[in-house]
């Protein structure tokens, strides 16, 4: 018989997010510097430039928020990671 565990994985937190070389960069607390292209998320692909600044990295630090683009990306989807971790034990 084998039992299901569930392990917390700890997601780090954004610090700071900035674009360059049609890439958005988001630096995360635990050191690193995530890049992804813009052309990944069509509605930050066709903003203006004043719209992609105008964002607000949500309280948890977990997500960013574009208000006039209707846009949500957050680091779990950046690190393509779950928030829990199901691990077989036998």
């Amino acid at each position: 018989m084998s039992t299901l565990v569930k392990e917390q994985v700890r997601i780090p937190s954004i610090l700071g997010v900035r674009f360059a070389n049609d890439m958005l960069e988001s630096r995360l607390s635990d050191g690193r510097i995530i890049s992804v292209p813009i052309a990944w998320y069509p509605k930050l692909a066709s903003a203006t430039k004043k719209q992609l600044k105008n964002f607000e990295i949500s309280p948890s630090g977990y997500g960013i928020h574009w208000s006039d683009l209707d846009e949500d990306l957050s680091v779990a989807g950046f690190l393509h990671v779950s928030y829990e971790i199901e691990k077989k034990e036998a």
